[in-house]
């Protein structure tokens, strides 16, 4: 095991070019479905004061909570008493960890009431019993996910209502306090016709950066447009990236459409966004023109006063997204990150692609305005339907990538597959 470590990390290191390091956990995840590498856990990895937490289903589909010292290859595993329905991939597990190191969980959600629980002590992995937040709105929740701000306070972020017809909700962790409140009852109102996918990003100046597609059915065929707002104050207000206020809800009438894109067009939703150091927002996705067949992966992003488009990948494989459920995509959703070096933004985007193996790959480029991306694998083995999910907060503080990874199957529309259970490791890409 040592020998096949040692030889998959000098390999990474001499064909990326992009220092690697695959971290085993010692523990193996579920992986009949993707449930465990879905994009929109928020998050599965998070570092809070040089401690590193993990989060994942083991293969009897119990939560299972890990840390340890970042450097260190030594883990500490807590089993918890709460068990997933893993066969449906949208029941992932989010933790986020707040400014006095209590660890929050939410878990196992698809339309279905809160599951929301907190560690009974800072750093300790074991678990409370499961709790309210505000207690209203909480009988149908999907899509659970945490974001921490500059002051330690957290967001948490879900869909109430079903596909086709959910609308946004906002609530806020006061750490003073140790209480949530809701910010927004219906931040983005599908009026019963529709709903707002969303992907967010919360900047260094506390800006909370919206972005989402609309959905008419339950179809994924369904989706179209890329829409836009922002948020300056906690969420509270929200703004037009020109600085219009919004009137609240925002809906399909009322929204910044910052890139049109018609129905049937493999858009696909909850990718991945991120803002630089002035503030501007990036959105990571894909769809096709209508003169192709191939959907590509694409950049969409804000420079203060335009937004713009550049097509990232050269694929050559078509696909449909028609159906309703988690599809079994050739393609993972992408994820970005973006660091700053001598005033020039460098961009990295992570994602999976049937033609290149189903590896961990990732597109880099250090002059967006000449549009040239350099591709390079990040492993030399399959991960199979895997998603990138990465360290929020280790990044944010010191520009560090690491990666959940884990090898999962995924059946079309809601299938399981055959795969049996896979080891979960930290993918570190260090700059």
């Amino acid at each position: 095991m040592r020998r096949t470590l040692l030889f998959l990390f000098l390999f990474l290191i001499g064909v990326t070019g992009y220092p690697q390091k695959l971290v085993p956990t010692g523990k193996q995840g579920y992986s009949q479905t993707s449930v465990n590498t879905a994009i929109f856990r928020k998050n599965s990895i998070v570092t809070h004061n040089g401690i590193q937490y993990i989060a994942f289903y083991d293969e009897n589909g119990y939560l299972t909570l890990g840390k340890r010292e970042l450097g260190s290859t030594q883990w500490t595993f807590y089993l918890s008493q709460y068990k997933g329905n893993c066969k449906d991939a949208h029941n992932v597990i989010s933790i986020m960890v707040d400014s006095e190191g209590f660890l929050h969980v939410a878990f196992n959600h698809h339309g279905s009431s809160l599951n929301y629980c907190r560690s009974l002590r800072p750093g300790s992995l074991i678990l409370g019993n499961k709790e309210m937040m505000v207690g209203r709105d909480e009988t149908e929740v999907t899509y659970p996910e945490f974001y921490r701000l500059t002051n330690g306070d957290l967001i948490f972020v879900y869909r109430s209502g079903g596909s086709g017809r959910g609308n946004l909700i906002v609530n806020r962790y006061d750490v003073k306090t140790k209480k949530w409140h809701r910010v927004q009852d219906v931040l983005i109102d599908g009026e019963n016709e529709r709903n707002a996918y969303w992907q967010l990003y919360v900047d260094n100046a506390n800006t909370i950066h919206l972005s989402w597609v609309w959905r008419e059915t339950p179809d994924v065929a369904t989706n179209h447009d890329l829409c836009y707002a922002r948020s300056r104050d906690g969420g509270a207000t929200w703004e037009k990236s020109d600085g219009e206020k919004y009137r609240l809800p925002i809906t399909a009438e009322n929204a910044e459409y910052v890139w049109y894109i018609p129905q049937d067009s493999e858009l696909i939703n909850q990718t991945g966004m991120y803002a630089d150091e002035n503030g501007n927002p990036y959105i990571a996705t894909y769809w096709r023109d209508r003169e192709s067949t191939v959907p590509q992966y694409r950049l969409v992003w804000f420079d203060g006063e335009t937004w713009h488009m550049q097509q990232v990948s050269k694929r050559k494989t078509p696909f449909t997204l028609k159906g309703g459920g988690t599809k079994r995509i050739p393609i993972s959703r992408p994820q970005l990150v973006i660091d700053n070096e001598r005033g020039k933004n460098n961009l990295y985007y992570i994602f999976r692609d049937e033609e290149r193996g189903d590896k961990v790959s990732l597109a880099s480029t250090r002059d967006l305005e000449k549009g040239i991306w350099k591709m390079r694998d990040l492993t030399d083995f399959s991960v199979g339907a895997w998603e990138p999910t990465y360290d929020t907060e280790l990044w944010r503080e010191e520009h560090k990538l690491h990666l959940f990874v884990q090898h999962t199957d995924q059946g079309d529309g809601e299938k399981t597959g055959l795969l049996s259970p896979q080891p979960v490791y930290i993918l570190e890409a260090e700059k």
